[in-house]
């Protein structure tokens, strides 16, 4: 059954155009998972590309997870870290105490080219939340992948369908990218909390048709399957839940606390900026009355 419906919101992120799923003032997370974004689909144009680049950031408390459908993000951190991503691999980078890093354009900028994506965010379990940060870049073949009945299946993270992915997660979840033909039928990994996010096409679930941009949620302990309406690229996600969190810019804690004092630390310049990539940065926006300051 299903337990909620979430559309995207398009957002203008200096530019390049996102559809922001999570958080959701009806659902903030899907078990660890805190954020959603959608990038693109869009082309970017040759040799102006860069001006879609996100300069380099702060982050505390999650895992960052970027996956590409189309395109390619050239990744620097400061744990020294440069890597380019492409379709079907996984850039996972864990920022536990703080992390920053930027995400650069610079293949579309000599050849231009079309990008679209899902950056997700993972927050992490209380006895995480301060590790050492780190980045690892995982290719294809650390992803499984198995066809059936028209469902192709890529496993990104986590345990599914019999198996794993080498993608060293902290708590227990699932994500997973499908591609279905039109009439094929699915069914979610089990878990306390589950969801599918149509990226192209449209399913059928509940006797309810949903398509392009919206995630179907499903309720705990009910079957969790739908059908391919048309055919259609989802992505799947849920885990067990971690605990109450907050998120506020790009920081995620389950303390208020702790993310006054990152605030603190990247407004006075204390958060060491990519080695690869350190002569700008995003400024800490104006304080806001607490963004989505309530637990999630």
């Amino acid at each position: 059954m299903i337990d909620l419906v979430i559309d995207q919101k398009r957002r203008s992120l200096g530019g390049f155009e996102v559809g922001r799923v999570l958080p959701d003032m009806k659902r903030r997370m899907i078990g660890p998972f805190i954020f959603f974004d959608h990038m693109g689909p869009m082309t970017l144009p040759k040799d102006d590309s860069h001006r879609f680049d996100v300069r380099p950031h702060p982050h505390i408390g999650l895992s960052t997870v970027t996956y590409l459908f189309d395109g390619e993000i050239t990744h620097r951190d400061s744990v020294g870290s440069e890597q380019a991503i492409r379709p079907g691999e996984v850039n996972w980078m864990t920022a536990g105490r703080g992390i920053t890093h930027s995400e650069r354009f610079d293949h579309a900028h000599q050849v231009g080219g079309h990008i679209q994506g899902i950056q997700a965010w993972v927050a992490l379990p209380n006895a995480d939340e301060e590790i050492e940060p780190s980045f690892t870049h995982f290719g294809l073949a650390s992803l499984p992948e198995f066809v059936e009945d028209g469902v192709w299946s890529r496993i990104i993270a986590g345990d599914s369908y019999g198996l794993r992915s080498d993608v060293r997660t902290s708590s227990p979840l699932f994500y997973v990218h499908q591609e279905l033909a039109a009439g094929a039928r699915t069914q979610l990994p089990h878990a306390l909390a589950r969801a599918a996010y149509v990226v192209r096409g449209s399913i059928e679930a509940d006797r309810q048709t949903f398509t392009e941009g919206q995630m179907v949620i499903f309720t705990e302990g009910s079957p969790a399957e739908f059908t391919a309406a048309s055919s259609a690229t989802v992505m799947l996600l849920g885990g067990e839940p971690i605990g109450e969190r907050f998120i506020e810019w790009n920081f995620v804690s389950s303390s208020r606390e702790r993310i006054a004092q990152a605030k603190a630390d990247w407004r006075a310049g204390r958060m060491k900026l990519p080695e690869l990539d350190h002569n700008e940065f995003i400024p800490l926006p104006d304080d806001p009355k607490p963004a989505q300051g309530t637990p999630l």
